[in-house]
Order: C-alpha cells, then sequence, then structure tokens
C-alpha cells in the first residue's frame, strides 16, 4: 500500500526527538507501534507533548507500514501470540482518515502471520460501519476498540467533543456477529472539568453500550503542565506525577455512579482482557484489592492463572532482553516481583507480561489500596508494598 501521509526523510526523522524516533517502545498495556506521528485534534492533555510532538498537527510516517510491522515482531520485547500489543496510541489518532488506511494495514498483515496477541486501537474519532466490518474481517488477532469518552466540555481543553467517541462506541458495539471488542475508555478524569453528576451520569449511561468500562485519570507530566501554564488553561492540580491522577473521592462517586450498569475496571488490561474471555495478562491479581470490582467469572479466571515465579524465572527470562544487565530480585512475594537496577520502564513491562504477574521496581512503590495511582489525592500514610 502507498504511504497516504507524508513519509520524512532521512534528514527530518534526525531532528525528531529521541522518544518520537523510537517507533516500538513498551508501555503498560502493551508493545506500543508508533511511525505514524501527528495529530490535529489539539486535546491539551495529550501525551504527545511528552515525546517533542505537540506541534505537529499533520500525520506523518517515520517508516511504512510493512517496515514499522517488521520492526514490531523483530523487537527484543515481542513474543508471538503474548505479547500485547498497541498501535498508534500515543502520537496520531488512528481512526483520522489520512491514518486509517496505515491503521488497516498494520491490522491486516500482522493477522495475516497468524498472530493471536492482544491488539489495543485506541480512537476518539468517527468509526464508521465499513470500519467494523473490515475489523471483522480479521480471522486471528484479538483485537479491542477503546473508545476514548471524557465529556469534557471545555472547548480550549478538548476541541473534539466527546460525542463523537459515544456514537462510534454505540454503532461498534451493536454489529453483531463481531470478533473485535469494544471497551468505554472513560478517560480522564479531572476534578473540577467533568465531575459533576451529569457527567457522571451520562458517562454511566454510556457505559451500557459497550462490552466494558475501564476508568482512569489524568496524566500530568511536566511538560504538559508547562503548556497549560504557557496557554493560561486553569491547571487540575499544584504538581504533576509519573502515574495518572485519580483521588479517592473521585474514584468513589464513579464507582456509585455506575453500580449495576456492567462491568467495570481500574486497569486497561483488566477490562481487554475481560471481553475476551481471558485472565489480566497484566497479573493485577496479585494486587487483591483492584479485584473488589471485578465480576466473580473473571477473578476465577486470574485466580486460576496466578502463578507465582521463581528467582530462576525471571532471571532466565531477563537474560533474553536488552536493559536488564543491572537488575536486582529483591522479594518475591505472591502479590509481585520486587526489582531494582532497571534503567526504565520497558524491561519491567515486558517481564510482566511475559510471566503474567506484577513486577515492582523498588524506585516507584505501590501503595496497598492506591491502585497504582499518583499520590496526589490520596492518604499518604499508607503502607507500601
Amino acid at each position: 500500500m502507498s504511504t497516504l501521509v507524508p513519509l520524512l526523510r532521512s534528514g527530518q526523522i534526525e531532528q525528531l526527538s529521541p522518544r518520537a524516533r523510537e517507533v516500538v517502545e513498551y508501555r503498560k498495556s502493551g508493545l506500543s507501534l508508533n511511525h505514524i506521528q501527528g495529530c490535529p485534534l489539539d486535546c491539551a492533555y495529550c501525551i504527545r507533548h511528552a515525546y517533542g510532538l505537540w506541534d505537529q498537527r499533520q500525520p506523518r510516517a517515520v517508516m511504512p507500514d510493512a517496515e514499522a510491522v517488521a520492526s514490531l515482531v523483530a523487537h527484543p520485547y515481542f513474543r508471538a501470540d503474548v505479547t500485547p500489543v498497541q498501535l498508534f496510541n500515543r502520537a496520531t489518532e488512528p481512526f483520522l482518515p489520512a491514518v486509517k488506511p496505515h491503521t488497516f494495514a498494520v491490522l491486516e498483515d500482522l493477522d495475516s502471520r497468524g498472530l493471536t496477541n492482544h491488539v489495543l486501537v485506541i480512537t476518539r474519532h468517527r468509526v464508521k460501519p465499513e470500519d467494523c466490518a473490515r475489523l471483522n474481517r480479521l480471522k486471528h488477532l484479538k483485537v479491542t476498540l477503546l473508545f476514548t469518552y471524557s465529556g469534557i466540555d471545555d472547548q480550549r481543553i478538548e476541541p473534539y467533543p466527546s460525542t463523537v467517541a459515544a456514537a462510534s462506541l454505540e454503532l461498534a458495539t451493536s454489529i453483531q456477529p463481531r470478533r473485535y471488542r469494544t471497551i468505554l475508555y472513560w478517560r480522564p478524569l479531572v476534578p473540577g472539568l467533568n465531575d459533576t453528576d451529569e457527567h457522571l451520569a451520562r458517562a454511566a449511561d454510556l457505559s451500557r453500550h459497550a462490552d466494558a468500562t475501564v476508568f482512569t485519570g489524568l496524566f500530568y507530566r511536566d511538560q504538559i503542565a508547562g503548556y497549560y501554564q504557557a496557554a493560561g488553561l486553569p491547571e487540575p492540580y499544584s504538581g504533576t506525577a509519573r502515574r495518572k491522577i485519580v483521588p479517592e473521592t473521585l474514584e468513589q462517586r464513579v464507582l456509585e455512579a455506575v453500580a449495576g450498569r456492567g462491568p467495570v475496571f481500574r486497569k486497561t488490561s483488566c477490562a481487554v482482557s475481560y471481553v475476551h474471555d481471558l485472565p489480566d495478562y497484566n497479573g493485577h491479581y496479585g494486587v487483591r484489592e483492584l479485584c473488589d470490582i471485578c465480576p466473580l467469572a473473571q477473578i476465577k479466571r486470574c485466580c486460576q492463572a496466578h502463578h507465582t515465579p521463581t528467582a530462576e524465572q525471571v532471571a532466565a527470562l531477563s537474560a533474553g532482553v536488552p536493559d536488564t544487565e543491572g537488575l536486582e530480585i529483591l522479594d518475591i512475594d505472591d502479590r509481585a516481583v520486587v526489582v531494582d537496577g532497571l534503567p526504565h520502564e520497558q524491561p519491567r513491562y515486558f517481564l510482566q507480561h511475559a510471566l503474567r504477574f506484577q513486577i515492582h521496581d523498588l524506585r516507584h512503590p505501590h501503595y496497598i489500596g492506591r491502585h497504582g495511582r499518583a499520590d496526589i489525592g490520596w492518604q499518604q500514610e499508607e503502607s507500601s508494598s
């Protein structure tokens, strides 16, 4: 297929930030492929700020689709039928008219290889009946469409209306039969922007049109805060954090709003796994307080799949991938493996997905009852796990 967005020349690629040039990068919910970069939707909180791509509104390609897929499946972290994959989730919108042909080219290339990996496609754009039909023709991949919906009314923060994602979700879920699955990706929840009772009620009602719902908060990184300040936007928090921010009281109000409306989850991988009748590939079952809102059938699946690895298994697995030379295994219990010495998050995510078991970094402790969230909005005196 010919490239439908401009293909950057080598000199232009060299001008990108190092993170933008890394088209395959591990993130918590999967190995992320991002060879198409640039988006005109202008959501103020977009993670593109952190990759030096905020000013790039015109989508462009770092490499052709076939080359990108080859890079993905040849990556040291990729395991056929095991590694969850995320498509265009940090630098563009996969259902933009110019980007959509590339989205399908990647999906169909992966599917033609007979791979059964999870593939997560996150969108807030218009999905059409012909898109659903094309997705249904995929034979092997476990595809999940996650429809980003916030209900934020302030167009300075989110110019592209959430009503589009809501309509796309309803359409995509109404198609029967279908091989792909749908999730209401209720995010970002931000106090003062979309947390009134009316906002919560609208989202809760929308959840009836999805196979499952997952809710989460805002990544408020330094780069995003800097943009808010420069643009004169109301700052949602007084500080920034490396983890998503969901204040404790807001979480409780969300859970009350969706009670009885269908399956709801705190973690993306929990919802994605559930809709495909599989145990969570992030091994969150070890963090048992996460499970108190899960359907009983899903708890049973995750319990049966929960196996605590040995130190020898962790060491053997880490020996085959990069950036694990300094790995030190500090502790193992039925909740998590605690490690130190990793230079960044990517090898941790690889180990977590390959083992289907939580891997926690000593530098970034997980606190009991806080669900891996940022400290902002939670009690500080809780003990760590």
